[in-house]
This record gives structure tokens, C-alpha cells and sequence, in this order.
């Protein structure tokens, strides 16, 4: 017998078919004797609809009344598989974030798991039961209900995974693992058996959606093995695993992968803009003057390079933003001139990153060569670059993200089958 946390999103519960679908893999596990503890997001476009109507009320409204509002998705997603369980002879009972309570920060809109009492889930589970939780909610120090923020019913799962000591945290997506890279522009991708936590950690926050970023940072905090699955599968009929029984691809320790490749996968995102500040005195203190006020309003800043100081004086800074950031960005560093004193600033959008990931690249030279060489050999630009210890990426213009994601992938080796047999 296992504990086994189940995830389904949005997609997955979409209509009264799909939940009917989830209900039968849930019975599955149920079955197999197994204690399951079962997460669901809203059904697909009804937290769009639930944000549009609290914009619709008023553009300034208070975010403790829009997590109340934007949270009823999720009730009404559990309490109808909680039914359609019942309806198929496996007993469960329906929980909102409040009622364990599922602890969270009181920065509504986007909190913070903080704590989670399981002992009602326990209770459950020794009385052969099992228990659909409403993710994306959780409660304030306040006693007001939260939302994680979008993408937030991922690391509501993995929390309870985490919390409940699961054996295992299923993930199930309308894909049905991860690919080397986005499988609708590399139509060769391979679906990974395996991959790290830091490795998953990179691609998520790099432009791969099968996986919120903070739900990986969670599982590799606590150590909680995800396996991404589809939730389109038959449950009826027997699915296609590997000799160590892994469906669709783990996401687990760097120790428990036999033989990383050098490269695991290719990332990619279109929604870059790129900003240049001209002439910024080169001494201490500019870049937090420039940053600060940007991280302040709430701006994520990514690629940042700064050139070497010519006259001693002055340099050059350029780093990049979301494509939407752009213009308040612009407005932001215009309202810093007097302040920090750049001669220009100079703006580009319409361009997009290309990464490439693998923990394997920590003992091989050569990568950046490669990959370079490869962009040189398509008549890519390379504009910035940035790196890490599993990546590198560069920013490039947009109309040859196609181009350079396919060639890259199979200048590592990425082309192919899938790897392993799940």
C-alpha cells in the first residue's frame, strides 16, 4: 500500500465527462489499496471568468474579496468529484483550504503555504476514504480565505505531499510527461523518463508549462517525487510503464538518475524585451538604484548584462523583461534619469530566449561552444547571454525561435523516440 497524491488541473475536470474520467483513475489507485488524497484546480476558464467579474466590479478592488471570489472555482470542482466518486463506490468527502486548515501568508493574490494540519486527512484515510481537496486556497493568520496565485493548485499538491509524507505526488496534465522541448515545434522531442529537480526547476521557469516553478521548489525543499501523467489516459486500460514502473516522467533527485545526458531538454520563451541604458556611471550602488524600483513594481527583471567601463566612468547596462512589462518598465527607468543619470535608453521587443538545460553540463566542457557555433551555423544573433551552472540561454530575435530550437535539439542529441519506455 502507498499514499499517493493526486493532481488534476483545470483541463482535466473541464466538464462533467472529465470528471467522471478523473473519478476512474482515482478508483484505479483506490483499488490498488493504495491512501489517496486528491487536488483539483477550478474547471477550465472558470477562474478567467470569476477575475473578469471581480475587474468588472472595479479595477480596484479589495484582494481579500477577490480571493473569496476568484476561490469558488475550486469548491465547485471538488464537491462535484467528491460525487462523482461516490456515485462509482469510492467514498470521499470534498475540502476547501479552510477547513484543515491549509496555513498560508496574508499577501492575498499570491500567499504563501505556511503550515498544514493533516490530522483530518489521517482521519480519512483510516476510515478507507479519500479526501478531494480544493487547491489553489488556503486560509490567512487573519482568517481570511488566499489564493497561491495562478498555477497555485500544483504546489497545494505538492504541500500535501509533502505534509502527509507521500509516497508519491502524480501530476496529471493534459500532456503526458516531459518532452526534451515543446513537442508542436520539434515534432522529434522525446518524452523524458526522468529528470532532476534542478533541471525541472530551469525549464519551468524558463518557458515550460507542464509544471508551476513554485511547486518544483517545494518538491525539491521536501524532497517529494512528481510524476507527470495524462489525465486523457483510459483508466481502463493498462498503461505503458518502464521496468522501474514509472508512467509518463519522474521528477526526482539528480542521484536517482542513472545516466544524465549532458543536455536534457530546450527551453523556450517569446516573451522577451530587451532594455538598454546608455552611459550609467559605473560605481557602486547603480544597479540596486536601477533594480529596486523596478522589483517595486513587481517587474521581474531576467537577463542582465553590464559592459566593461571604457573611460572608467560610465558603462552600458541592458537586461531583459516580459514583452508586457515593457511599458511600464520604460516608465519606471524614465522616472530614475535625474537620479542615476544615463545618457539614453533604448528599448527592443518582439524577441525571445532559448535555453539550453542539463545537469550534465556541469562536467563537460564545450557546451556554450556548441551551442553558439550551431546559431552562428542558422545566421542567429545572439544579442545576451546568461548562464547558470545547468544553463545557458540567449536572447534572440523571435522570428528565429523555431529555427534555432531545432537546431539545437538536434545538435544535442535530443531527436528521437521516447526515453524509456514511460
Amino acid at each position: 500500500m502507498a499514499r499517493i497524491v493526486m493532481k488534476f488541473g483545470g483541463t482535466s475536470v473541464g466538464d462533467i465527462e472529465r470528471i467522471n474520467n478523473v473519478a476512474a483513475h482515482v478508483k484505479e489507485e483506490y483499488d490498488a489499496g493504495n491512501e489517496v488524497a486528491v487536488v483539483v484546480s477550478a474547471m477550465s476558464g472558470e477562474t478567467n471568468r470569476l477575475v473578469s467579474l471581480c475587474r468588472d466590479i472595479s479595477a480596484f478592488h479589495d484582494a481579500r474579496e477577490y480571493d473569496v471570489v476568484v476561490s469558488a472555482g475550486e469548491q465547485v470542482s471538488v464537491g462535484l468529484l467528491a460525487m462523482a466518486l461516490n456515485k462509482i463506490d469510492v467514498p470521499a468527502r470534498s475540502w476547501l483550504g479552510w477547513q484543515f486548515p491549509i496555513m498560508t501568508s496574508s499577501v492575498h493574490g499570491s500567499a504563501r503555504i505556511q503550515d498544514i494540519d493533516t490530522q483530518s486527512l489521517e482521519a480519512q484515510f483510516a476510515d478507507g476514504r479519500v479526501a478531494v481537496i480544493a487547491g489553489f486556497q488556503g486560509l490567512s493568520p487573519e482568517n481570511r480565505i488566499t489564493t497561491l496565485g495562478r498555477g497555485g493548485s500544483d504546489t497545494s499538491a505538492v504541500a500535501v505531499a509533502a505534509a502527509l509524507h507521500a509516497d508519491r505526488c502524480d501530476i496529471y496534465t493534459d500532456v503526458d510527461g516531459v518532452y526534451t522541448t515543446d513537442p508542436r515545434l520539434v515534432p522529434d522531442a522525446r518524452r523524458l523518463k526522468k529528470i532532476s529537480y534542478e533541471e525541472m526547476l530551469e525549464m519551468a521557469s524558463l518557458g515550460s508549462k507542464v509544471l508551476q516553478t513554485r511547486s518544483v521548489e517545494l518538491a525539491m525543499a521536501h524532497k517529494v517525487k512528481l510524476q507527470v501523467r495524462s489525465s486523457f489516459d483510459d483508466p481502463a486500460k493498462k498503461k505503458e510503464v518502464s521496468e522501474d514502473g514509472i508512467a509518463g516522467t519522474m521528477v526526482c533527485s539528480e542521484e536517482e538518475i542513472m545516466e544524465q545526458e549532458i543536455v536534457s531538454g530546450i527551453a523556450y520563451s517569446k516573451d522577451e524585451a530587451k532594455i538598454t541604458l546608455r552611459r550609467v556611471a559605473d560605481q557602486p550602488g547603480t544597479a540596486a538604484a536601477i533594480f529596486g524600483p523596478l522589483a517595486d513594481a513587481a517587474i521581474n527583471v531576467d537577463m542582465i548584462v553590464q559592459n566593461i567601463s571604457a573611460d572608467g566612468g560610465h558603462t552600458d547596462m541592458t537586461f531583459t523583461v516580459p514583452n508586457d512589462d515593457l511599458p511600464r518598465a520604460q516608465q519606471v527607468i524614465e522616472s530614475m534619469q535625474d537620479t542615476i543619470g544615463f545618457a539614453e535608453v533604448e528599448s527592443t521587443s518582439g524577441l525571445a530566449k532559448i535555453s539550453i538545460v542539463g545537469v550534465g553540463m556541469r562536467s563537460h566542457a564545450g557546451v556554450a561552444q556548441k551551442m553558439f557555433t550551431e546559431l552562428a551555423d542558422k545566421s542567429i544573433n545572439i544579442q545576451v547571454i546568461s548562464t547558470s551552472e545547468i544553463k545557458i540561454s540567449v536572447l534572440v530575435d523571435a522570428d528565429y525561435t523555431e529555427l534555432g530550437v531545432r537546431a539545437l535539439h538536434a545538435a544535442f542529441n535530443l531527436d528521437g523516440g521516447d526515453e524509456g519506455a514511460g
